[in-house]
């Protein structure tokens, strides 16, 4: 969600003063996942913040890879997810790039993780690891397949007061120096309460809502509390890409060193992902935009020369061609009836700077900024836009709600959305609708402030599939039908990894909505890898809901305002009940910090509101830290087929609405037979209390092949 969180967990702030009261009136809090494992997580802000944020307290070793033989150099690891990709065929994107992690690969530094607990860098960390290295220090990769590209995700500190550094970092090929990359954490490192700022120095944002930290609202509390800053640094992560200028064969050794005289006191590289591009794609029958002025090296703004471009295209009946270059876009491009290619999004890039408004925009922006936008909905939308091969590079480096600096944006009807590259905008695609059948497909969206992709107010009948999304600073992809119910939409085969704040993938409301084939790592707060929720002043959930295929990894995190382990897969009856018919069908809850499945009432409204018509089957749970179920609502829900291994605690932790009542639980399962693993027992049915508030958590091994 893009908009305001205050809204999180139910009314305006000070919100958490009520519900952290939703399992229990039990108010100690729960362990977490560590480094430091069995031990409860330190959840009050001290003087140990950044040096917990940079990982010197994981107490990792400062070896590579467990496997000799990666050690060594002589074979690469490539992972999924940092997963073994056999543990995920068929499910997420499918991408042109190979992921390896860098705690795999060889290194002289130190690696950092692993650690689940908020506000440190393993947390953001892919696998939740990474490496650490200090001037003088390096981490090789080998390649695994012939290349001529690298992605480096990294992250280095930001300045004292705020705002980010510049620091090199040397890339080698077989010890030979190729470049020399300029490191940036101008676009990282987030501070504070909700919706954030850049100043470590900030006092509290809201210092009338309740945190967590002090289990209090600190204006309503004498003596006032003790909050260290930096407060809550997060979002430390961002990636870069470099063309290598020749291919590399699979064997050769990609080498990253932090010169010696960095200014950085500390590198942490996450991963390499390594790609063999091909060469620029060539439109000759199109309106070439260099024909009508564009200046291809970024220094004169090229916005008008692609408008007139796209004027001329419309009247021929041509497409828009942008060849390799990079143009300078510091507003929105409206689009409308137009199809726009580059020449490959490693080749082509819009780029833009954030530019604020002399007075706010009529829908309260401040700021403008690059980006291609439809019509309002209001005004009938766009159609037939077809958008391909490019990328967008914003700058925004701070969360305005109100603010549309989105990479695309407005209403899109019967269009298509290929193979763009978005990274440093607000939110990569925010349609607001009512719109209808958009594809967007094959693009990648990375280190954004807020999500990836929204689908806001009535979008119908469109799919979204094989898109590879990174670090976002909200959901990675979201339904969210505000006002107007969307319906009939799909999210297929995409990969979600690392999501900062909420979730991986979202539904919020709707009709007839499927979420299919994607895999998602990674969540880290508020959140979780899929949420049905009925929140957000969201339209109620009608007809089905389909989610299938899908698989998580890492999931199931620890919720720090609630105090309680969430579930991979969670539903939240917050604004109404759930009732519409929910199946949940092949999925794979992989290496849970918590429980798998979650189903949960706001503390507020839970004997208003129940969530039932819920059916699980074909489920596959490696690995919980607590339980597979967590009930904390009244409703129902069915399960079959569901085979579950490496449990930590009771495989059902029910405890209905909390009133535990003579007659049992308000909430009831029902068995239909083939649950395997002994996690549901016959005197766990139908409704038996078995509620632990907070059970010990027991980290599970990794996942392996069933």
């Amino acid at each position: 969600m893009a908009l305001s969180r205050r809204t999180l967990f139910g009314s305006v702030p000070p919100a958490f003063s009520r519900t952290d009261r939703i399992g229990s009136p039990l108010l100690r809090p729960g362990p977490h996942w560590s480094s430091r494992r069995g031990r409860p997580a330190r959840t009050v802000a001290s003087a140990t913040a950044l040096a917990l944020a940079v990982g010197v307290l994981a107490g990792a070793p400062t070896s590579a890879a467990a496997d000799p033989a990666a050690r060594s150099g002589q074979r690469p690891v490539v992972t999924r997810a940092a997963l073994d990709p056999a543990l995920v065929a068929g499910r997420g994107a499918r991408v042109d790039f190979v992921e390896q992690e860098a705690e795999n690969a060889y290194t002289d530094g130190e690696v950092i993780g692993p650690d689940r607990t908020a506000y440190t860098l393993p947390s953001e960390a892919s696998g939740r690891r990474a490496v650490r290295l200090t001037p003088g220090q390096h981490v090789e990769f080998v390649l695994p397949a012939a290349a001529n590209a690298i992605t480096v995700r990294y992250s280095i500190p930001d300045a004292p007061e705020g705002g980010g550094i510049t620091a090199p970092l040397d890339v080698a090929v077989n010890r030979k120096r190729v470049r020399t990359m300029t490191l940036t954490s101008q676009y990282a490192w987030l501070y504070n309460q909700y919706p954030f700022t850049n100043d470590p120095q900030a006092d509290l944002l809201h210092p009338d809502w309740w945190i967590t930290e002090c289990s209090c609202v600190p204006a309503a509390t004498t003596p006032f509390p003790s909050i260290t800053k930096p407060f809550r640094p997060s979002h430390f992560y961002d990636e870069q890409r470099l063309l290598l200028g020749r291919t590399y064969r699979a064997g050769d050794r990609i080498r990253l060193t932090v010169p010696s005289g960095s200014n950085a006191a500390w590198t942490v590289i996450d991963l390499l992902d390594s790609e063999l591009v091909g060469p620029p794609r060539v439109r000759l029958a199109a309106a070439n935009v260099l024909a009508f002025g564009a200046d291809p090296t970024g220094r004169r703004d090229a916005a008008p020369a692609i408008e007139r471009a796209i004027d001329f295209a419309r009247r021929t009946g041509l497409p828009v061609y942008l060849p390799p270059g990079t143009y300078q876009v510091n507003r929105h491009i409206l689009v409308d009836d137009v199809t726009i290619e580059g020449a490959g999004n490693w080749y082509t890039v819009i780029k833009g700077r954030e530019v604020a408004l002399p007075t706010p925009a009529p829908d309260g922006s401040v700021h403008t900024g690059v980006g291609f936008y439809g019509r309002a909905a209001a005004d009938g939308g766009s159609r037939n836009v077809h958008l391909s091969g490019f990328a967008i590079e914003g700058d925004v480096r701070e969360r305005i709600d109100t603010d549309q600096v989105n990479g695309i944006g407005g209403a899109l009807n019967d269009s298509t959305i290929d193979g763009l590259h978005l990274r440093h905008t607000k939110v990569g695609m925010w349609f607001d609708g009512p719109m209808r059948n958009v594809r967007i497909t094959n693009n990648i969206v990375v280190d954004q402030i807020a999500d990836a992709l929204n689908f806001h107010t009535g979008v119908t009948d469109s799919l979204v599939a094989h898109n590879f999304v990174r670090n976002t600073g909200d959901d990675g992809l979201a339904m969210w039908s505000e006002s107007t119910a969307n319906a009939r939409n799909t999210f297929a085969n995409n990969t979600v990894q690392s999501p900062v704040l909420a979730n991986g993938i979202a539904l919020y409301g709707g009709a007839d909505n499927t979420v299919s084939g994607n895999l998602i790592a990674d969540p880290v707060r508020e959140g979780s890898a899929i949420q049905i929720g009925s929140r957000f002043g969201a339209e109620p959930f009608t007809g089905y809901v389909r989610i299938r295929d899908n698989t998580t990894v890492r999931a199931g995190t620890y919720e720090l305002n609630w105090k309680i382990g969430l579930g991979a897969i969670w539903l939240y009856a917050l604004d109404r009940s759930i009732d519409a018919r929910i199946e949940v069908v092949g999925d794979a809850y992989l290496d849970n910090t918590y429980n798998a499945i979650m189903l949960v009432s706001e503390w507020a409204v839970k004997d208003r509101y129940a969530i039932s018509d819920v059916h699980f089957r074909d489920i596959r749970v490696d690995g919980t830290g607590t339980s597979v179920v967590s009930a904390r609502t009244a409703g129902s829900a069915s399960f079959q087929n569901v085979d579950a291994r490496h449990v930590g605690a009771v495989g059902v932790n029910n405890c209905g609405s909390f009133h535990f009542t003579p007659a049992g639980s308000e909430f009831t399962l029902t068995d239909l037979g083939g649950n395997d693993g002994g996690w549901l027992a016959p005197w766990q049915l139908p409704n038996t209390i078995t509620c632990d508030d907070r059970p010990p958590v027991v980290p599970p091994p990794p996942p392996a092949p069933w």
